[in-house]
């Protein structure tokens, strides 16, 4: 994958994230700047979503911690280097432990 595609597939699910968030009942509050989504949850926690073009990968922060995420062509998704979890679930598991609520993105 080449820079430009990597990007691509950044601003992406970024976009996703942004309309699902759109979606939920919670108040949640959102910022994009410079391609960093910043998640603001009820209780001010947040979560931070960003890409890394020098490694080509997705990294999130949250409370429980950094998470690195590449990109699997074989099934169209990003997966944790270390652990193999689906972003996605990663993403739903850190917003809800986050905001003390079941919270599952549509996307």
């Amino acid at each position: 994958m080449n820079e430009s595609e990597f990007n691509q597939l950044i601003d992406d699910i970024i976009m996703q994230i942004e309309d699902a968030l759109d979606e939920l009942d919670n108040d949640i509050d959102y910022e994009t700047s410079s391609g960093i989504l910043n998640i603001t949850l009820e209780n001010n926690s947040q979560i931070i979503i960003n890409r890394q073009i020098s490694a080509m990968q997705l990294w999130m922060a949250a409370k429980s911690g950094g998470y690195h995420y590449n990109y699997d062509v074989k099934i169209q998704g990003w997966q944790d280097e270390r652990s193999g979890e689906a972003f996605k679930t990663a993403l739903d598991r850190c917003l809800s432990e986050q905001s003390d609520e079941a919270i599952i993105l549509d996307f």
